[in-house]
């Protein structure tokens, strides 16, 4: 595995922010879209990013890995004539600290296919380094090693619809915690509305209640791993109508992780 972009860019960050370490603490229910989520504490997501379309439009998340990358899904298409939002919280206030970065270059996985879903993950270079602050700071990445077992309950956010029939979106950032499903009851799961085969670099997690819907795209699904917040899945697709009692299938980092290396390594 090639670590050594990773660390370089964590020494790069300098001060007191580690990956996966919010400076402002998460408070979570039960752990203590997002459909039956709940609004999260403003900045407690550090890595989440907000995707827009130049107008302003918020239309799909990601994750922020260091001061110049964020990763998201390839079926957001994101262009370069778009932009990252970093620091957001509330979509409607103009009063926030936020950042607003362009985009230098944009790499789907040469493996991504809108039919199949498989490999959707793109990796989305910054114009300039994100400044590292209490607000904004990087998720750590699972490893290729790294095991997500079925019922570890784990994150998800974003500003996604909350109601995936009326297509209800909400202005602050939502957060949920669902437990990992294997990919057999995922299958079962989504079985009678999509034809989606579910694949190995694909992970599921949800039918408790809750679940990721349309906007949430590209957006985290983070555990926890030695007390850091971990990438472990993309948000991908789901049910069609975001149905709280089927799982939302996510990409799988740990089977991807090489592509996103050897990526950065090579840009």
């Amino acid at each position: 595995m090639a670590f050594l972009w990773l660390l370089s860019c964590f020494v790069l960050l300098g001060g007191s922010y580690g990956c996966g370490v919010p400076s402002i603490k998460p408070v979570i229910s039960g752990y203590a879209r997002i459909v039956n989520g709940e609004d999260a504490v403003s900045g407690s997501w550090p890595w989440q990013v907000s995707l827009q379309v130049i107008s302003g439009y918020h239309y799909c998340g990601g994750s922020l890995i260091s001061d110049l990358w964020v990763v998201t899904a390839a079926h957001c298409e994101v262009s370069t004539s778009d932009h990252v939002v970093l620091g957001e919280y509330d979509l409607s206030s103009n009063a926030e600290p936020i950042q607003t970065k362009s985009i230098a270059r944009v790499f789907s996985h040469p493996g991504f296919s809108f039919l199949t879903a498989v490999n959707d993950i793109a990796l989305v270079k910054l114009s300039s380094p994100a400044t590292i602050t209490a607000r904004v700071s990087p998720v750590c990445i699972a490893a290729s090693a790294d095991v997500f077992s079925a019922g570890e309950r784990c994150v998800t956010t974003g500003w996604g619809d909350t109601d995936g029939e009326a297509g209800t979106s909400p202005s602050k950032l939502q957060q949920v915690a669902l437990p990992i499903v294997t990919h057999t009851d995922c299958q079962t799961y989504l079985g009678n509305e999509i034809e989606i085969k579910i694949e190995s670099n694909m992970i599921c997690a949800g039918a408790s209640g809750a679940s990721s819907c349309m906007g949430d795209s590209g957006g985290p699904l983070v555990c926890q791993r030695n007390g850091a917040w971990t990438l472990a899945g993309i948000v991908s697709f789901g049910s069609p109508t975001c149905s709280p009692s089927s799982p939302a299938v996510y990409a799988r980092v740990t089977s991807l992780r090489s592509w996103l290396d050897q990526t950065i390594a090579a840009y």
